[in-house]
Protein backbone atom coordinates (compact mmCIF):
# COMPACT_ATOMS: atom_id res chain seq x y z
CA UNK A 1 0.00 0.00 0.00
CA UNK A 2 1.07 3.55 -0.67
CA UNK A 3 2.63 5.10 2.43
CA UNK A 4 2.80 8.71 1.23
CA UNK A 5 1.83 11.30 3.78
CA UNK A 6 -0.70 13.86 2.68
CA UNK A 7 -0.20 17.56 3.31
CA UNK A 8 -3.17 19.79 4.05
CA UNK A 9 -3.53 23.52 3.68
CA UNK A 10 -4.93 25.84 6.35
CA UNK A 11 -8.46 25.22 5.09
CA UNK A 12 -8.06 21.47 5.65
CA UNK A 13 -8.07 20.50 1.96
CA UNK A 14 -5.30 18.45 0.39
CA UNK A 15 -2.43 20.68 -0.77
CA UNK A 16 -0.88 19.67 -4.12
CA UNK A 17 2.70 18.53 -4.24
CA UNK A 18 3.21 20.27 -7.59
CA UNK A 19 1.36 23.26 -9.02
CA UNK A 20 1.67 24.40 -12.64
CA UNK A 21 0.16 27.87 -12.73
CA UNK A 22 -0.70 29.66 -15.99
CA UNK A 23 2.56 28.58 -17.69
CA UNK A 24 3.28 29.96 -21.14
CA UNK A 25 6.37 29.52 -23.30
CA UNK A 26 7.08 31.55 -26.43
CA UNK A 27 9.93 30.79 -28.84
CA UNK A 28 10.55 33.66 -31.25
CA UNK A 29 6.86 34.46 -31.61
CA UNK A 30 5.76 30.79 -31.65
CA UNK A 31 3.54 29.93 -28.69
CA UNK A 32 4.60 26.49 -27.47
CA UNK A 33 2.55 26.65 -24.26
CA UNK A 34 -0.37 28.95 -23.61
CA UNK A 35 -1.58 29.42 -20.02
CA UNK A 36 -1.38 25.78 -18.87
CA UNK A 37 -2.44 25.10 -15.28
CA UNK A 38 -2.94 21.94 -13.22
CA UNK A 39 -2.19 20.47 -9.79
CA UNK A 40 -0.49 17.20 -9.01
CA UNK A 41 -1.25 15.38 -5.77
CA UNK A 42 1.38 13.56 -3.74
CA UNK A 43 1.45 9.84 -4.41
CA UNK A 44 -0.37 10.07 -7.74
CA UNK A 45 0.67 9.00 -11.21
CA UNK A 46 -0.24 11.81 -13.61
CA UNK A 47 -0.26 11.17 -17.34
CA UNK A 48 0.48 14.07 -19.69
CA UNK A 49 -0.80 13.30 -23.18
CA UNK A 50 -1.39 15.01 -26.51
CA UNK A 51 -0.65 14.72 -30.22
CA UNK A 52 2.78 15.57 -31.63
CA UNK A 53 3.47 19.27 -31.16
CA UNK A 54 0.97 19.62 -28.31
CA UNK A 55 3.56 21.08 -25.92
CA UNK A 56 4.21 18.04 -23.72
CA UNK A 57 7.98 18.09 -24.05
CA UNK A 58 8.10 21.86 -23.63
CA UNK A 59 6.21 21.61 -20.35
CA UNK A 60 8.39 18.70 -19.25
CA UNK A 61 11.50 20.77 -19.92
CA UNK A 62 10.04 23.62 -17.85
CA UNK A 63 9.50 21.24 -14.94
CA UNK A 64 13.11 20.04 -15.13
CA UNK A 65 14.31 23.67 -15.62
CA UNK A 66 15.78 23.18 -19.08
CA UNK A 67 13.34 25.88 -20.27
CA UNK A 68 12.31 29.08 -18.53
CA UNK A 69 8.59 29.89 -18.88
CA UNK A 70 7.75 33.21 -20.51
CA UNK A 71 4.89 33.56 -18.03
CA UNK A 72 3.46 31.77 -15.03
CA UNK A 73 4.98 29.76 -12.18
CA UNK A 74 5.74 26.20 -11.12
CA UNK A 75 5.56 25.41 -7.42
CA UNK A 76 6.87 22.39 -5.53
CA UNK A 77 5.34 22.13 -2.06
CA UNK A 78 4.28 25.77 -2.36
CA UNK A 79 7.72 27.11 -3.33
CA UNK A 80 8.66 28.27 -6.83
CA UNK A 81 11.25 26.17 -8.65
CA UNK A 82 11.93 28.81 -11.31
CA UNK A 83 14.77 30.47 -9.41
CA UNK A 84 16.80 27.27 -9.46
CA UNK A 85 19.27 26.41 -12.26
CA UNK A 86 18.85 23.02 -13.96
CA UNK A 87 21.79 21.41 -12.14
CA UNK A 88 20.20 22.24 -8.79
CA UNK A 89 16.74 20.87 -9.52
CA UNK A 90 17.44 17.35 -8.26
CA UNK A 91 18.38 18.75 -4.87
CA UNK A 92 14.76 19.70 -4.19
CA UNK A 93 13.43 16.32 -5.22
CA UNK A 94 12.76 16.39 -8.98
CA UNK A 95 14.28 13.56 -11.02
CA UNK A 96 13.78 12.66 -14.66
CA UNK A 97 14.50 10.22 -17.45
CA UNK A 98 14.83 11.15 -21.13
CA UNK A 99 13.04 10.07 -24.30
CA UNK A 100 16.43 9.29 -25.85
CA UNK A 101 18.45 7.46 -23.23
CA UNK A 102 21.05 9.86 -21.77
CA UNK A 103 23.54 7.57 -20.04
CA UNK A 104 27.33 7.67 -19.94
CA UNK A 105 27.90 4.83 -22.43
CA UNK A 106 31.50 4.06 -21.46
CA UNK A 107 30.73 3.79 -17.74
CA UNK A 108 29.41 0.73 -15.98
CA UNK A 109 25.82 0.39 -14.87
CA UNK A 110 26.92 0.85 -11.26
CA UNK A 111 28.83 4.05 -12.01
CA UNK A 112 25.90 5.49 -13.98
CA UNK A 113 23.63 4.87 -10.99
CA UNK A 114 26.21 6.33 -8.58
CA UNK A 115 26.09 9.58 -10.55
CA UNK A 116 22.45 9.88 -9.53
CA UNK A 117 23.46 10.05 -5.85
CA UNK A 118 25.44 13.25 -6.41
CA UNK A 119 22.49 15.47 -5.47
CA UNK A 120 22.33 13.81 -2.04
CA UNK A 121 26.02 14.17 -1.14
CA UNK A 122 27.83 17.15 0.35
CA UNK A 123 31.50 16.16 0.16
CA UNK A 124 34.17 18.27 -1.52
CA UNK A 125 37.46 17.57 -3.27
CA UNK A 126 39.60 18.27 -0.18
CA UNK A 127 37.52 16.07 2.11
CA UNK A 128 37.47 13.33 -0.52
CA UNK A 129 41.26 13.52 -0.95
CA UNK A 130 41.85 13.26 2.81
CA UNK A 131 39.30 10.43 3.10
CA UNK A 132 37.87 11.96 6.27
CA UNK A 133 35.73 9.64 8.43
CA UNK A 134 32.46 11.30 7.48
CA UNK A 135 33.38 10.94 3.80
CA UNK A 136 34.04 7.20 4.24
CA UNK A 137 30.72 6.84 6.04
CA UNK A 138 28.98 8.69 3.22
CA UNK A 139 30.64 6.47 0.61
CA UNK A 140 29.42 3.36 2.44
CA UNK A 141 25.87 4.73 2.46
CA UNK A 142 26.06 5.56 -1.26
CA UNK A 143 27.26 2.03 -2.05
CA UNK A 144 24.43 0.57 0.03
CA UNK A 145 21.86 2.73 -1.73
CA UNK A 146 23.22 1.91 -5.20
CA UNK A 147 23.22 -1.83 -4.45
CA UNK A 148 19.64 -1.64 -3.16
CA UNK A 149 18.41 0.12 -6.31
CA UNK A 150 20.30 -2.25 -8.61
CA UNK A 151 18.64 -5.19 -6.88
CA UNK A 152 15.22 -3.52 -6.89
CA UNK A 153 15.36 -2.98 -10.67
CA UNK A 154 16.91 -6.38 -11.36
CA UNK A 155 20.18 -4.88 -12.58
CA UNK A 156 22.64 -6.47 -10.17
CA UNK A 157 23.79 -9.08 -12.68
CA UNK A 158 24.90 -6.33 -15.10
CA UNK A 159 26.14 -3.89 -12.44
CA UNK A 160 29.74 -3.95 -13.71
CA UNK A 161 28.85 -4.08 -17.42
CA UNK A 162 29.49 -1.06 -19.65
CA UNK A 163 26.09 0.38 -20.55
CA UNK A 164 26.83 0.85 -24.27
CA UNK A 165 26.51 -2.87 -24.96
CA UNK A 166 23.25 -3.44 -23.10
CA UNK A 167 19.83 -3.92 -24.74
CA UNK A 168 17.76 -0.76 -25.07
CA UNK A 169 15.17 -1.90 -22.53
CA UNK A 170 17.91 -2.56 -19.97
CA UNK A 171 19.45 0.85 -20.63
CA UNK A 172 16.07 2.41 -19.88
CA UNK A 173 16.04 0.64 -16.52
CA UNK A 174 19.56 1.92 -15.82
CA UNK A 175 18.40 5.47 -16.47
CA UNK A 176 15.43 4.90 -14.18
CA UNK A 177 17.80 3.56 -11.50
CA UNK A 178 19.97 6.65 -11.81
CA UNK A 179 16.93 8.90 -11.34
CA UNK A 180 15.80 6.92 -8.28
CA UNK A 181 19.29 7.16 -6.77
CA UNK A 182 18.67 10.87 -6.21
CA UNK A 183 15.68 9.97 -3.98
CA UNK A 184 13.20 12.18 -5.88
CA UNK A 185 9.83 13.33 -4.60
CA UNK A 186 8.63 13.60 -8.19
CA UNK A 187 9.86 11.40 -11.00
CA UNK A 188 9.44 12.78 -14.53
CA UNK A 189 9.30 9.98 -17.09
CA UNK A 190 9.72 11.10 -20.69
CA UNK A 191 8.29 8.51 -23.14
CA UNK A 192 9.48 5.51 -21.08
CA UNK A 193 7.65 3.04 -23.35
CA UNK A 194 9.38 4.27 -26.52
CA UNK A 195 11.17 1.43 -28.29
CA UNK A 196 9.72 -1.28 -26.03
CA UNK A 197 7.69 -4.26 -27.22
CA UNK A 198 4.22 -5.14 -25.90
CA UNK A 199 5.46 -7.40 -23.12
CA UNK A 200 8.08 -4.86 -22.02
CA UNK A 201 5.41 -2.11 -21.89
CA UNK A 202 3.25 -4.30 -19.64
CA UNK A 203 6.22 -4.94 -17.32
CA UNK A 204 7.03 -1.21 -17.33
CA UNK A 205 3.51 -0.29 -16.22
CA UNK A 206 3.73 -2.70 -13.31
CA UNK A 207 7.17 -1.32 -12.41
CA UNK A 208 5.98 2.31 -12.39
CA UNK A 209 3.11 1.40 -10.06
CA UNK A 210 5.49 -0.49 -7.76
CA UNK A 211 7.89 2.44 -7.62
CA UNK A 212 5.02 4.73 -6.61
CA UNK A 213 3.71 2.30 -3.99
CA UNK A 214 7.00 0.93 -2.60
CA UNK A 215 9.07 4.10 -2.63
CA UNK A 216 6.44 6.81 -2.18
CA UNK A 217 7.47 8.56 -5.40
CA UNK A 218 4.98 10.74 -7.26
CA UNK A 219 5.20 10.17 -11.03
CA UNK A 220 4.54 12.51 -13.96
CA UNK A 221 4.44 10.51 -17.17
CA UNK A 222 4.71 11.93 -20.71
CA UNK A 223 3.75 9.12 -23.04
CA UNK A 224 2.27 8.38 -26.49
CA UNK A 225 1.33 4.83 -25.53
CA UNK A 226 -2.29 5.42 -24.51
CA UNK A 227 -2.76 1.89 -23.22
CA UNK A 228 0.04 2.42 -20.69
CA UNK A 229 -1.18 5.85 -19.57
CA UNK A 230 -4.82 4.85 -19.17
CA UNK A 231 -3.95 1.68 -17.27
CA UNK A 232 -1.71 3.22 -14.59
CA UNK A 233 -2.53 6.95 -14.29
CA UNK A 234 -4.66 8.33 -11.46
CA UNK A 235 -5.11 11.62 -13.30
CA UNK A 236 -4.59 12.69 -16.91
CA UNK A 237 -3.95 16.10 -18.47
CA UNK A 238 -4.37 16.39 -22.25
CA UNK A 239 -2.67 19.16 -24.24
CA UNK A 240 -3.18 20.31 -27.81
CA UNK A 241 -1.49 23.21 -29.62
CA UNK A 242 0.02 24.37 -26.31
CA UNK A 243 -3.27 24.60 -24.41
CA UNK A 244 -4.88 22.33 -21.86
CA UNK A 245 -7.57 20.42 -23.70
CA UNK A 246 -8.98 18.25 -20.93
CA UNK A 247 -8.22 17.04 -17.41
CA UNK A 248 -9.62 14.31 -15.18
CA UNK A 249 -9.60 10.57 -14.62
CA UNK A 250 -8.38 8.34 -17.47
CA UNK A 251 -12.00 7.41 -18.25
CA UNK A 252 -13.10 11.05 -18.37
CA UNK A 253 -10.23 12.16 -20.60
CA UNK A 254 -10.34 9.30 -23.10
CA UNK A 255 -14.07 9.90 -23.57
CA UNK A 256 -13.79 13.68 -23.84
CA UNK A 257 -15.07 14.81 -27.29
CA UNK A 258 -12.27 17.37 -27.68
CA UNK A 259 -9.61 14.75 -26.93
CA UNK A 260 -11.16 12.32 -29.40
CA UNK A 261 -11.27 15.04 -32.03
CA UNK A 262 -7.61 16.00 -31.41
CA UNK A 263 -6.44 12.42 -31.87
CA UNK A 264 -8.83 11.16 -34.52
CA UNK A 265 -9.83 14.35 -36.31
CA UNK A 266 -13.32 15.61 -37.08
CA UNK A 267 -15.70 14.47 -39.81
CA UNK A 268 -17.07 18.02 -40.07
Amino acid sequence: MMQALVQQDSAGSVAPLLTVRDVSVVFGGIIALNGVSFDMQKGHILGLIGPNGAGKTTLFNCLSRLYQPSKGDILLEGETILKRPPHKISEIGIGRTFQNVALFPNLSVRDNVRIGTHARTNSDIISDSLKLPWVRKGEAEINRRVDEILTYLDLHDVANTVTAGLPFGTQKRVELARALAAEPKILLLDEPAGGLNHEEVYILGDLIRRIRDDRGVTVLLVEHHMGLVMSIADHVVALNFGKKLAEGTPHQVQNDPDVIKAYLGSKD
